[in-house]
């Protein structure tokens, strides 16, 4: 089986082209086994580029534990790049279905190449039911959250998939790999969630990182990024347009105002090729 190594800011997967490729029956175990980085080809997860009926390519992703997640936001942009430069479909403006919805993704073209991809995130999800969060709130804004010994104030965003904003003075590993995958399993969080722990430089520029369910910490997280910005224009921290800084690199984001919508601008990497087997 053919695969394509790619990331977005950091943000690597494997991607199979399902249009071609044929795949496992066990799904969930390939994720877990190609994505291992000393015994697979390493990546924060799987994703597979296939047919859709409803736009120009279906976008499936499954994280490094062999769960299927709705979206990926930096995985989003790598499928359109793919879907551009490997001649699936060569237009300047994509239709990507996704487990969150189709989405349209705005192309930035060099030398035949897609180098930056714009994708409309689409409105967040506020309601806390819909999230799902059990923390209580109208959005659930600066939620009193106690984890691991720590008082912390949360809130609480879906951009198709659940978000856990925390804010803090500092960012540090006993917050991510401490707390982090405590709040992700919370029971608060029927579905786990992803938390985005955050420290602001100003209105305009934040730092990110990221515990990402499913997969531990990753170099950038797409979606995440949108509902940093969305938690902070809702806490009164940031304004709508901010520049999120990863560990992997940085991304533009925007939540107009005008139709509710979150707007994400970052880079798309590919790396390498190569052949997997099938009874690997």
């Amino acid at each position: 089986m053919q695969f394509t190594k790619m990331h977005g800011a950091g943000n690597d997967y494997v991607y199979v082209n399902a249009f071609q490729e044929t795949l496992p029956a066990d799904i969930p175990e390939l994720a877990r086994r190609i994505s291992d980085r000393h015994f697979g080809v390493g990546g924060d997860g799987l994703i597979l580029i296939a047919p859709s009926s409803v736009g120009d390519a279906r976008m499936r992703m499954y994280n490094a534990d062999g769960s299927e997640s709705e979206m990926c936001g930096n995985g989003l942009r790598c499928v359109a790049k793919y879907v551009y430069d490997h001649g699936i479909c060569q237009q300047p403006t994509l239709r990507i279905e996704t487990g969150a919805g189709v989405l349209s993704v705005d192309l930035e073209v060099q030398g035949g190449k897609v180098q930056r991809v714009r994708v409309n995130m689409g409105e967040p999800i506020l309601e806390a039911a819909k999230i799902p969060t059990q923390l209580e709130g109208h959005p659930v804004v600066n939620a009193p959250l106690a984890v691991g010994g720590r008082e912390l104030l949360a809130t609480c965003v879906s951009m198709g998939n659940p978000h856990c904003v925390i804010f803090v003075d500092e960012l540090n590993d006993a917050l991510v790999h401490g707390i982090g995958p405590l709040i992700e399993n919370d029971p608060r969080f029927p579905k786990r969630v992803n938390v985005e722990f955050v420290k602001i430089e100003s209105p305009r520029r934040v730092f990110q990182r990221t515990w990402e369910r499913g997969s531990g910490e990753t170099l950038a997280c797409g979606t995440g990024a949108s509902a940093v910005c969305v938690a902070g224009v809702l806490s009164g921290r940031t304004e709508r347009r901010l520049q999120v800084q990863l560990l992997g690199g940085e991304l533009e984001l925007e939540w107009r105002a005008e139709d509710n919508h979150v707007l994400m601008l970052g880079p798309a990497t590919e790396v390498f090729t190569g052949t997997w087997p099938m009874d690997g």
